[in-house]
């Protein structure tokens, strides 16, 4: 038979017959990826949350999960340094209620360079999902500071801050007891909390005078002392995650639970939305 006759007898494009000769074919290489990121960090075994474990890291950059008593609850990733990232983590676990660094274990993977482009955390993230939840993504937990303007913001009952609030019984290390200038004070006491202090600036901290009674001091003592010294129009007012200081006295705060005005502790309560997913803020924590 000639070729000519073969191409006669073959089967007409868009024809009837019945004949399939192409389709769409989708490969899911990032389900792929994501598959095989998840086996071999559940092929790892899990260590404690604690400097000792993490010192033992290489500085790579590298993907992670958390576990809290044994149960998977996040997914993070280090552009440049794990060490660095889950030192971020340990710190503000440290300052919060209701939860221990004795509670939290890790694993995590070193990734090249050119891999992290693929974001090798969202085809972990998709992978966990496809499974379950992930409570810790989807709750602010790798949120920084939003910024001023979401300090009015009234949190969802499910939100990290909220169900671990900050520890203002925690003691501020690096004190010395003895006059110090508020704006010293201040720099001390931000630079110690695990947790954020922001606050508004003022020449007049630089020359006003305190006097620090104790080097053994908790937030809540300090905070109590310094609201002694600013002026009355100013107030320290502790949110769920994070304490701020403006001159905005008397103003309230939804997510506010203690404020602290002419050296007093007044205590509030704080409202909530219905438990949901939270918005994830821009400056999520990145070194």
């Amino acid at each position: 038979m000639s070729s000519k006759g073969v191409g006669l007898m073959a089967p007409v494009v868009g024809s009837d017959d019945g004949t399939q000769y192409h389709k769409d074919f989708t490969l899911s290489i990032t389900k792929a990826l994501g598959d095989q990121l998840a086996a071999a960090l559940k092929g790892l075994d899990r260590a404690p949350l604690v400097e000792e474990s993490i010192a033992r890291l290489k500085e790579k950059p590298g993907v992670y999960q958390l576990y809290l008593n044994g149960e998977f609850v996040y997914v993070g990733k280090a552009d440049k340094s794990l060490p660095a990232r889950l030192r971020n983590h340990l710190r503000k676990i440290s300052g919060r209620r209701n939860i221990s660094l004795d509670e939290m274990t890790f694993s995590c993977l070193y990734v090249a360079e050119d891999f992290s482009a693929l974001a090798p955390e969202q085809l972990l993230i998709s992978h966990h999902k496809g499974m379950g939840n992930i409570p810790w993504n989807n709750n602010g937990f790798g949120n920084k500071d939003p910024g001023r303007q979401r300090d009015s913001t009234v949190l969802k009952q499910n939100h990290f801050d909220v169900v671990f609030p900050i520890d203002l019984d925690r003691p501020i290390e690096g004190l010395s007891p003895g006059e110090a200038t508020l704006h010293e004070l201040l720099e001390t006491i931000k630079a110690d909390l695990p947790y954020n202090f922001r606050y508004g600036k003022s020449a007049e901290f630089k020359a006003r005078s305190v006097n620090v009674p104790s080097a053994e001091m908790t937030a809540d003592e300090v905070f109590q002392l310094v609201s002694a010294e600013i002026p009355a129009k100013w107030q320290v007012t502790a949110l769920m995650g994070y304490v701020i200081m403006y001159d905005d006295s008397p103003n309230e705060y939804k997510s506010a639970w203690r404020y602290y005005r002419a050296g007093q502790q007044i205590g509030a309560v704080p409202e909530a939305e219905p438990a949901g997913d939270v918005e994830s803020d821009s400056s999520d924590l990145r070194e």
